[in-house]
């Protein structure tokens, strides 16, 4: 009894010794100037609803990190300002972080359109910049600080349109005819640039190849146009504003071909999967996460639940599925770079996220030459058995049926297109 009476004070002991080391240790982390991480960010205009995601991510990690002492035994701080979705306000937002705020590190804001006008202050600085979804952004500035999350490999406009003519070529029917198909705009310019490439590399014929105006609302006439030229495969790229719009007037024609989607972007979106719900059925898009058995990244799971847990209060994608994941991760690896590193020093950051592999939620992380993920894994699902509108069939195995890469791939895809959609 003495003895067991004396091992739970020792324990007891130990416990409030380890107890009291932490606190001491958050408490020289708040004591120390914070480290001090800038961006602009879309919170209000038609990038808002990503950037507010973005950002609720970026704080998860904030939170989480500032709770273990920071970083280098610093307590981490953001700086931001709102873009407005507005490109032509990025450089004078990074410029204010940089002279003004002073800064220790920047990230960029959501998007190819708000990365780019980005570039040269981060150039002219030597600046370590982590970038959040933007499609080729580097080949105009081969800036070797640049670090890009999102999965589409070296040449990402090519990997990024090639995910779905993986996918395709699964058809059981050989597709050799294609239409192409986007917005007037830099991201669908730049990912109809590749899917022409990629349509070539596998020797396709290209029957359509159109853009439409930023202001279109009603895609019934441009359907009717592709359904003409009688293509085995329909891609588009388009913003989502416009994807909910496509397959309503896909639906309304009755369209008639072997594979029908694209980099749709939206349809990861929470609020147009509720919108179109069975409607999406047939549909071979772009994702970033699906909650299939084969997409088994270590972490994921437990933030979606911390970031789905918030989601409504926040006011955000109540599914996270698009973008929240990968933002978190963008954290991850700065967070990871600084502390192997053992300080802010811009060119020792650059050197040493190009030289390493990230553990992250979306997975193992490596950089190529050109700042890109140095192997991609565009992920295509075609949307099968969608029924109603209820989210929660999302969170669960089936709806989102992996058909690209073939690494994650749960399932086989449905063709034609008007078999799939029912």
């Amino acid at each position: 009894m003495i003895i067991s009476n004396l091992r739970r004070r020792v324990l007891a002991t130990a416990v409030a010794v380890v107890a009291s080391l932490g606190m001491a240790t958050v408490a020289v982390a708040q004591n120390k100037a914070p480290i001090k991480i800038g961006f602009g960010m879309g919170l209000t205009g038609g990038m808002a609803a990503n950037g507010k995601a973005a950002l609720v991510a970026m704080e998860i990690w904030r939170e989480e990190i500032n709770k273990k002492g920071g970083l280098l035994g610093r307590q981490v701080e953001f700086v931001y300002y709102d873009d407005q979705s507005n490109a032509s306000l990025v450089p004078g937002i990074y410029t204010k972080l940089l002279d003004v705020d002073k800064v220790d590190l920047i990230v960029s804001g959501y998007g190819t359109n708000f990365i780019a006008p980005a570039m040269p202050i981060a150039m002219q600085r030597n600046m370590f910049f982590m970038t959040l979804f933007g499609t080729n952004v580097n080949a105009k500035f081969n800036y070797p600080g640049y670090f890009q999350m999102m999965p589409n490999g070296k040449e990402p406009a090519v990997g990024l349109a090639g995910g779905f003519f993986d996918a395709a070529m699964t058809a059981k029917k050989k597709p050799t005819t294609v239409a192409i198909i986007g917005g007037d705009n830099e991201f669908a310019a730049l990912t109809n640039e590749g899917a022409r490439e990629v349509v070539k590399r596998k020797g396709l014929k290209i029957v359509y190849d159109k853009t439409y105006p930023p202001n279109t609302t009603d895609y019934t006439p441009i359907l009717r146009a592709v359904q003409a030229t009688n293509p085995d495969l329909v891609f588009f790229a388009s913003y989502p504003n416009e994807t909910a719009g496509i397959i309503r007037a896909a639906r309304e024609i009755g369209l008639k071909t072997e594979v029908f989607g694209g980099t749709m972007i939206g349809l990861g979106f929470a609020s147009i999967k509720k919108q179109l719900g069975p409607l999406l059925n047939g549909v071979v898009g772009y994702e970033l996460y699906a909650a299939e058995k084969t997409v088994t990244f270590p972490g994921v799971d437990a933030f979606l639940k911390t970031y789905q847990s918030r989601a409504v209060k926040e006011g955000v994608d109540e599914l996270g599925f698009y973008l929240p994941p990968f933002a978190y991760a963008q954290m991850e690896i700065l967070g990871q770079a600084v502390e192997k590193v053992g300080s802010i020093d811009q060119k020792k950051l650059i050197d040493y996220v190009r030289a390493t592999s990230f553990k992250t939620v979306v997975g193992d992380v490596k950089f190529a030459s050109n700042g890109e993920w140095e192997v991609g894994r565009p992920m295509y699902v075609q949307y099968q058995g969608v029924k109603g509108n209820d989210l929660d069939q999302f969170r669960k195995p089936g709806p989102s049926v992996i058909i690209s890469p073939k690494s994650l791939q749960s399932g086989e895809l449905i063709t034609p297109y008007q078999d799939a959609m029912k």
